[in-house]
């Protein structure tokens, strides 16, 4: 059964179509990817499956009491109450059942006192029980236990949830807005680029949820890598109308190409046919004995099909020219030191950035990295300690909110323009077209651009002067898919000194020549790649585990350089973490597996239950008596099956759960 229908949806936005005729059928565990370049309407189509934007023409049909979540980009949240009161209340229904229980409360009492007969007690008395129970059923599902757990996978720290949800950042209320999104658990949770405010650890706690998710999404995320590991179809934007394709993103960019093979040899061979017929037909036109033969490719002419190929999309195409050469360390920072009152974010660190260098600056938020950049950039000022840029260095800097603070009065051209006084206008152009304006567009003010468009227009202002030290904080944050690894390709043309902030793992993978890992106040610097990184991250745990494991009478500076020395030990750290990465999978699998079969059982049961509590509210039912008690003993003995199951549920992720912890605590 689908859960959302778009049936021939049809949208304008004044003369502008944005939709034309297009149909899309949501099913119970579609894990669907949208793409498409910024302004295709991919959060118009959101907005369109939520009831949030009305349609010029066509149908949107949503199954009964299906419910739809939707995360915008941009959302303001007033305080005013806890965080954790807000993820809590987010729930539907809840609040209703609290309120309807103090009224029937209320009413029980008065009555009690006036001496109600009997039968209108029993019924206040039965009413309350079963609000009770249903309150309950609430708790057991939706208990402040696990929204804690999302809390805290989402980055949140232990007291946070006490604390006024206007107390916290845009970005931190973005993410309290999707912990309750996924604590409600909605039959269609609708996701517009959900990982622009989060870092690499949350992206990652994030992406192993959404495995888990057994219900419908829809994914809009310009990190190629979160989507590939998310989705099972593809839904694109394209210039034709809205395509569907199964499979991930890598399968849809082959499937697409593929396509466009195949249509192109197809025209080509059309082309070629028509041409050899039309040759025929002007030769042997005047010859009256080849009339007929004439007359045939004339028919055939008129007959032939067309083949249309795909109109693609302009993307981002930009080259770096050569830089200045500039000095050997092109930063040199000693003893930095910054504290916002009381809170220390550097005690006083120490870095150097050779030149050429691509570093990537990784860290949780509101460790530092944006404040570590922008202190580099001299926008902010430091406490303590020195930061030394280089003779001859001309840095470039792309700040988050570079795109909010443009010139809104001013064109596309004019601001290009502004940053390089001195270039001819041809070379300006060449840059906006390089960006993806051309024509008209390079003439449009600011105002009227979208985040994303306006994203284009601060890089392409960065872009024409980039000097020989770059330094970017998020810079694919509000492109599309395609314009952000567009972006990649061509910052790995630079050849000067590159030093950036990002939560893509796709970027940090293309670019970074060494990683930047901002932590508790300091600064580690690792000479490689993200993916090396990474892995002398995992080796790292593995040792000190190694280490913990060590006879007592054995000291750990003695042991460390035998185990690194020693073959033999090395051999035997490879064969204990085989076998705890086999007895992991041995003891998780079975329980994983468990835990999937019921939380399925739970949500068709769930879902039918909705079937019959719609049908039950229905009058008509009960004029029918056969029908009413089959739909009521049906209700009961689901309910007392789906109470069953949500217990052994319970049981089931409480050792799953523990059997977890024990196996983190073996490998950390």
């Amino acid at each position: 059964m689908s859960l959302v229908v778009l049936d021939s949806v049809t949208l304008f936005f004044g003369d502008r179509m944005i939709f034309d005729d297009v149909n899309l059928r949501l099913g119970h565990n579609d894990r669907l990817g949208l793409i498409g370049p910024n302004g295709s309407g991919k959060t118009t189509l959101l907005k369109v499956i939520a009831g949030a934007q009305e349609i010029d023409d066509g149908t949107v049909t949503r199954a009964n009491g299906v419910r739809v979540a939707w995360l915008p980009q941009d959302l303001a949240i007033a305080g005013g109450r806890s965080l954790i009161e807000m993820i809590l209340s987010s729930v539907p229904g809840r609040k209703v059942l609290d309120e309807r229980l103090e009224q029937v409360g209320a009413q029980l009492e008065q009555a009690t006192k006036d001496g109600a007969d009997e039968e209108t007690l029993l019924d206040l008395a039965g009413e309350v029980g079963e609000l009770h129970e249903r309150i309950d059923h609430f708790d057991r599902f939706f208990g402040e236990h696990e929204a804690l757990a999302i809390l805290a996978g989402l980055g949140f720290q232990p007291g946070d949830e006490k604390r006024d949800i206007g107390e916290f950042s845009g970005g931190w209320k973005m993410r309290a807005v999707l912990a309750g999104l996924l604590f409600q658990r909605p039959d269609v949770l609708l996701l517009d680029e959900p990982t622009n405010h989060l870092d690499l650890p949350s992206v990652a706690w994030f992406g192993e949820f959404l495995k888990k998710w057994n219900r419908c999404f829809i994914l809009i995320s310009h990190d190629r890598e979160f989507l590939n590991d998310q989705i099972s179809r593809v839904v694109s934007l394209e210039l034709e109308g809205v395509r569907s394709y199964p499979g991930n993103y890598e399968k849809y960019v082959a499937a697409r190409a593929e396509e466009e093979t195949i249509l192109a040899g197809k025209a080509k061979n059309l082309a070629r046919e028509r041409e050899r017929l039309t040759r025929f037909v002007d030769r042997f036109r005047a010859q009256a004995n080849k009339a007929k033969a004439v007359q045939s490719r004339i028919k055939a002419l008129e007959r032939m099909e067309s083949v249309e190929t795909y109109e693609k999309r302009g993307t981002m195409r930009f080259s770096f020219p050569d830089t200045a050469r500039s000095v050997a360390e092109p930063i040199r920072i000693e003893g930095l030191k910054k504290a916002y009152g009381d809170h220390v974010v550097f005690p006083g660190i120490d870095l150097t950035v050779k030149r050429g260098e691509k570093i990537g600056i990784i860290g949780v938020n509101g460790a530092g990295k944006t404040t570590l950049l922008r202190m580099i950039a001299g926008e902010l000022p430091h406490d303590a300690g020195t930061i030394k840029i280089g003779s001859g260095i001309q840095v470039g800097y792309y700040a988050q909110h570079h795109a909010d603070t443009l010139d809104m009065g001013a064109t596309v051209y004019e601001i290009v323009q502004r940053a390089a006084p001195d270039a001819p206008p041809s070379r300006v152009r060449a840059m906006c077209g390089a960006f993806m304006f051309s024509g008209d567009d390079i003439d449009k003010p600011a105002k009227v651009l979208s985040g994303g468009e306006r994203a284009r227009v601060a890089l392409a202002k960065l872009c024409i002067a980039p000097g020989n030290l770059l330094l970017m904080d998020e810079p694919t944050n509000h492109l599309d898919l395609a314009s952000s690894e567009s972006l990649a390709s061509s910052l790995s043309t630079y050849d000067g000194t590159l030093v950036f902030v990002s939560h893509n793992r796709s970027l940090i993978r293309t670019l970074a020549t060494r990683i930047w890992n901002v932590e508790d106040g300091k600064v580690e610097t690792y000479p490689g790649t993200l993916d090396e990184y990474m892995y002398s991250q995992a080796q790292r745990r593995l040792a000190l585990a190694a280490q913990d494991e060590a006879p007592a009478g054995k000291s750990k500076a003695a042991s460390a350089p035998a185990a690194a020395s020693s073959a033999a030990d090395d051999k035997a750290r490879k064969r204990r973490e085989a076998e705890l990465r086999q007895k992991r999978s041995a003891t998780l699998g079975p329980l994983e597996k468990q835990v999937a079969q019921l939380e399925e059982r739970i949500g068709t049961l769930e879902a039918e239950q909705k079937v019959r509590s719609a049908e039950l509210a229905d009058p008509t039912v009960y004029d029918d008596a056969a029908r009413r008690n089959k739909l009521l003993s049906d209700y009961q003995s689901a309910q007392e099956k789906l109470d069953e199951l949500t217990g052994r549920w319970e049981s089931a992720m409480a050792k799953l759960e523990s059997a977890r912890l024990e196996f983190e605590k073996q490998a950390n």
